[in-house]
């Protein structure tokens, strides 16, 4: 069975690892490829590869200089993807909200006097103290 081609479209793209990280480099700024194989720690097929896969899709523009071949990101092909999660991170910002009064509330059981919980760790007995 064919694999589904990973060129169609920027999900696909952004999903392999190795891509994200060679775009977090060139959203710092252009990057020749020699840079980037540099920066990654990759052999130059495997980094020339990928930016094949993000110019195909939009992802990265490359320009000549010289004999280098210089990449830089194209952020617009993202705006799908930003899209999509944004509607996630509210959920994950209302839950991590929610988590937040939950901490809070506890913080404040146990600064109460006569909870369990509050008195100082040196106070504090085990059963197997009581016991003997």
């Amino acid at each position: 069975m064919a694999r589904a081609a990973t060129t169609t479209d920027a999900f696909n793209a952004v999903a392999e690892p190795r891509r994200r990280e060679i775009l977090d480099a060139l959203a710092r700024g252009e990057r020749s490829v020699t840079d980037l194989v540099e920066q990654l720690g990759v052999a130059q097929p495997v980094v020339s590869k990928h930016l094949r896969v993000l110019r195909e899709v939009g992802l990265v523009q490359v320009r000549d200089e010289g004999r280098q071949r210089i990449y830089r990101l194209e952020p617009a092909p993202l705006r799908e993807v930003y899209e999509w999660v944004r509607d996630y991170e509210r959920l994950w910002t209302e839950r991590f909200e929610l988590l937040d009064a939950v901490l809070e509330d506890l913080k404040a059981q146990q600064a109460q006097p006569g909870r369990h919980g509050s008195q100082p760790a040196e106070s504090q007995t085990t059963d197997k103290e009581r016991e003997s």
